[in-house]
């Protein structure tokens, strides 16, 4: 393994690490306290609200396929997959830009696929086991307009979505013939 790659696999590996463990402690602490379907008063309360409010989502994002958690896991296992595969193999991890877009893209992964796999333990009264549903606790209004209710995984999710997003519109350098001569 050249230096390079070694670089960039600890710079990916720290950054999944640090970005999992962080949603992960946030959603154990959070959930310990308040319990589910559970909140704070607004802590912020003008024009943008906010406050912390426990709910569940078995689906992805803004509750899209409900019920699919399995599959969603599924596909998230594909993704960490053609993410490594990506940057350890196909020449990815040469940008630190994009190594570190892809970790967070991987952490927030990682975090939410521990819960859709129903690891985090949460039983409901009148459902038999654990269920397999993503913790969510971050709650903000914008007037009258409700986000929908996420966490940490998500904030890495969507921060690794503009970082790639961003890359794509970078314009490439042009190599010339007198540069590779």
């Amino acid at each position: 393994m050249n230096e390079a790659v070694r670089k960039s696999c600890a710079l990916y590996s720290g950054l999944v690490v640090v970005s999992t463990g962080t949603d992960l402690a946030s959603k154990h602490i959070v959930f310990d306290r308040l319990g589910v379907f559970d909140g704070t008063e607004w802590l912020l309360d003008g024009w943008v609200r906010f406050r912390i409010y426990t709910s569940l989502n078995e689906g992805a994002l803004w509750g899209f396929g409900q019920g699919f958690a399995l599959g969603f896991a599924v596909l998230s296992v594909a993704a960490l997959v053609g993410i490594c595969y990506w940057l350890f193999f196909r020449g990815g991890g040469n940008s630190r830009w994009l190594t570190v877009s892809l970790a967070l893209v991987s952490g927030g992964t990682l975090g939410n696929l521990y819960d859709r796999l129903g690891l985090h333990g949460l039983q409901l009264s009148g459902r038999d086991g654990v269920v397999m549903a993503v913790r969510d606790f971050l709650h903000f209004q914008f007037g009258s307009f409700d986000w929908a209710i996420f966490n940490i995984a998500d904030v890495c999710l969507v921060t690794g979505a503009i970082m790639l997003m961003l890359q794509s519109l970078r314009v490439p350098e042009r190599v010339t013939v007198a540069d590779s001569v």
